[in-house]
């Protein structure tokens, strides 16, 4: 039962689309409707720029923080800087965060990608883990300079970190799973990112918008 209920958190909070508020008091538009369509930190920063962009970023990360706090704090969950007994609780709380962001209800489900999101969740969930995913992520970006190849490369990465670092840090076989369903809902929402990056068209940071 507190999976639900978790989930249910996750997604209220999840679906407090901040790159689509952002786009109407900084651009008065729909960022939905420029760039790529995405609504989330990337697109934000390539249409208003890199200002409206970090605070997506930021506003992003905290409502999977205040998700996974919450979520933890009701059914004694654990993580980086909590002392509970299971990660579960609060994997459940940012796994409906993702889900809201991806798929807002009164924005007929168009929203982000959840890589943000993401991002917080696994620096909640176990911060060593995250900074190794995070580090690798870095240079795939720097060597590449594609956003999509560095999120995809990290949601990849990190359950499988849990995998190799099982005993290290007890993770657990569900908590790994719920890992890696965050996994494929990353690249399942970067399903036309990877088209683009395989065909060689992908956009690189910093390059001119079309």
């Amino acid at each position: 039962m507190f999976r639900i209920i978790c989930l249910v958190i996750g997604y209220a909070l999840g679906c407090i689309q901040s790159a689509y508020f952002v786009g109407r008091a900084v651009g008065h538009i729909d960022i939905r409707e420029y760039g790529s369509g995405n609504a989330g930190f990337t697109n934000t920063t390539r249409v208003l720029g890199k200002k409206a962009g970090i605070i997506v970023f930021v506003l992003d990360v905290a409502k999977v923080i205040i998700a996974y706090i919450i979520c933890s704090a009701i059914f004694d969950g654990s993580g980086s800087f909590m002392s509970g007994t299971s990660l579960l609780p609060g994997l459940y709380g940012g796994l409906g965060a993702v889900l809201g962001h991806n798929f807002p209800f009164y924005l007929g489900f168009r929203g982000g990608k959840g890589i943000a999101c993401t991002l917080g969740l696994m620096l909640l969930a176990n911060w060593q883990t995250a900074l190794i995913t995070y580090l690798v992520g870095f240079i795939v970006f720097i060597a590449k300079r594609y956003i999509s190849l560095a999120s995809l490369t990290m949601a990849l990465l990190y359950p499988i970190l849990m995998v190799i670092l099982k005993n290290t840090f007890g993770f657990g076989a569900e908590e790994i799973i719920l890992m890696f369903v965050l996994c494929v809902l990353a690249y399942i929402k970067h399903r036309t990112n990877i088209q683009r990056l395989l065909n060689g068209t992908e956009n690189k940071f910093g390059s001119a918008k079309k």
